[in-house]
């Protein structure tokens, strides 16, 4: 991508993090390129990234919306998010270098310290968390995993649920970070995938109170 392309990519993507849009909100190109002072050239080269990643979406009119997800749509992303991150985290456990688990103590700390700001800052909370998990999927050395699981890490976090952690949801995801960092100084891939599995268990039940039971489906 060009400059002014991934310069538009970095801005809507912050736009639609900030939490200024909600999910199924129309956008169109226009606006786009008002909010990220290019034109609409670059504008359509960062919003097809952004709609390869789930994050914005197409009507059969081509009309360009924020995209929203029902309670199954998060169900299946976290299934399939479990078990291609459980494997990464095993492979992971058994090549990380000290300097990549290094890297990963400074984006937990990072992730804490955005948790502790008042209110906890989200947007910041994702990034670090992003770059936690990209780590680990760089250390398990798998191009497979790395097409596939970037789709499924951010799609379900983004636009729907993360700001309805409470803080307590917050610092357990930073504990769980702490135990994975542990696991991973052991060089420990069963206690890695174990922690990993629990971490987006726990995550999943945490976003799908926020959005309510699965279609056909009554929670008592």
């Amino acid at each position: 991508m060009s400059r002014a392309s991934e310069q538009a990519y970095a801005k809507i993507r912050a736009h639609l993090l900030s939490g200024a849009v909600k999910p199924s909100e129309q956008l169109t190109e226009d606006r786009l390129a008002q909010i990220t002072g290019v034109s609409r050239t670059p504008v359509r080269e960062a919003v097809r990234r952004l709609e390869d990643e789930l994050l914005l979406v197409r009507s059969d009119t081509k009309r360009l919306f924020v995209a929203d997800w029902s309670r199954d749509d998060i169900e299946e992303m976290f299934t399939l998010r479990q078990m291609l991150e459980c494997h990464a985290a095993e492979r992971a456990a058994r090549r990380l270098s000290r300097e990549q688990i290094g890297a990963l103590e400074a984006l937990n700390r990072d992730l804490k310290a955005a948790i502790e700001q008042t209110p906890p800052d989200v947007a910041r909370f994702l990034d670090a968390n992003r770059a936690f998990h990209e780590v680990i999927i760089e250390a398990a050395q798998s191009p497979r995993l790395g097409q596939l699981l970037p789709k499924l890490v951010e799609a379900p976090v983004v636009l729907r649920t993360a700001r309805t952690y409470s803080p307590d949801d917050l610092r357990q995801s930073a504990r769980d970070h702490d135990e994975l960092i542990a696991a991973f100084a052991a060089h420990d891939p069963d206690w890695a995938r174990a922690v990993m599995g629990s971490h987006l268990r726990r995550a999943f039940h945490t976003f799908a109170r926020a959005v309510g039971p699965a279609a056909g489906k009554n929670e008592t």
